[in-house]
């Protein structure tokens, strides 16, 4: 047991041992005294591995603590054991009960921090289910705006880059579906969506140079010269403009691109989900 823990029950028991209320204090510490240990053995549980059982005995020891911040600690603990078992639903469930039941405590940016967390872990093996990424999104954005200076902010930026990612990925592999079963103009919807709401993404270049083959196939060559030439004076030394020049020259062939620097992991994950 904690040493500062161990000074508080004694003062506790030293203030009130000689009251009426004697009886009533000393169960009231057995009672503390008991929460503690089931706290203890629930962060022992978890460093062992087994985070449902851990998360049981937060719950558990919530109710017997003795001060609104531990029993706090105690409710965020099994939240965090629960996400830790990827019970991410459940997790969710029992972080808006903590945020309801203890709106002042410190650690409520944290909470907001986990919901996102156990959203954003659902989106990464999803092709079709775009909620969790939406919800993620959602809550990763409020963070940013409501506690801007937290370390928190810090990783949703990052985190907020690659939801941009997938987003532009779904509308590209969309996109791409149209293509091949050839319904040009929702291939062309999807790829403007690409280019003017996820401009800063990995799919942009790839998205405009879609718009030039499936412009020039149909017949509109001005459109895809114009569509060319934006590709060329944002990316010219890319290799999704040497395929467009590919388009309108058919005797080019492409120079041998230097390797490029390697997405990250998460990035290259994203795309490989979402190619044919």
């Amino acid at each position: 047991m904690p040493k500062y823990l161990i000074i508080f029950l004694c003062a506790v028991f030293l203030v009130f041992g000689c009251s009426k209320k004697n009886k009533k204090e000393i169960v009231d510490i057995d009672k503390v005294e008991t929460g503690i240990n089931i706290y203890q053995d629930a962060l022992e549980s978890l460093k062992t591995g087994d985070a449902y059982y851990a998360s049981v005995k937060f719950k558990e020891a919530e109710s017997l603590m003795s001060t609104v911040e531990w029993s706090a600690k105690s409710a965020l603990m099994s939240s965090f054991a629960l996400y830790s078992a990827n019970f991410y639903s459940d997790s969710i469930f029992n972080l808006e009960r903590y945020m309801k039941q203890y709106p002042a405590d410190k650690n409520i940016p944290y909470a907001h921090y986990l919901i996102g967390i156990c959203h954003y872990e659902q989106i990464l093996d999803e092709k079709k289910d775009l909620r969790p990424l939406m919800e993620a999104k959602s809550k990763f954005e409020f963070i940013l705006k409501k506690y801007p200076d937290t370390d928190y902010a810090i990783d949703v930026k990052f985190k907020i880059d690659l939801i941009m990612d997938q987003l532009a990925a779904k509308e590209m592999y969309i996109g791409r579906y149209y293509m091949k079963i050839e319904k040009w103009i929702p291939a062309i919807n999807r790829f403007k969506t690409v280019v003017r709401d996820y401009d800063q993404t990995i799919f942009v270049e790839e998205a405009l140079h879609r718009l030039v083959e499936i412009y020039y196939k149909i017949g509109l060559i001005e459109e895809a010269k114009k569509t060319a030439t934006i590709l060329g004076y944002n990316y010219q030394s890319g290799e999704w403009y040497e395929k467009s020049y590919s388009v309108f020259n058919k005797n080019y062939k492409p120079k041998t691109q230097k390797k490029k620097k390697e997405d990250g992991l998460l990035r290259k994950k994203i795309k490989s989900l979402f190619e044919w």
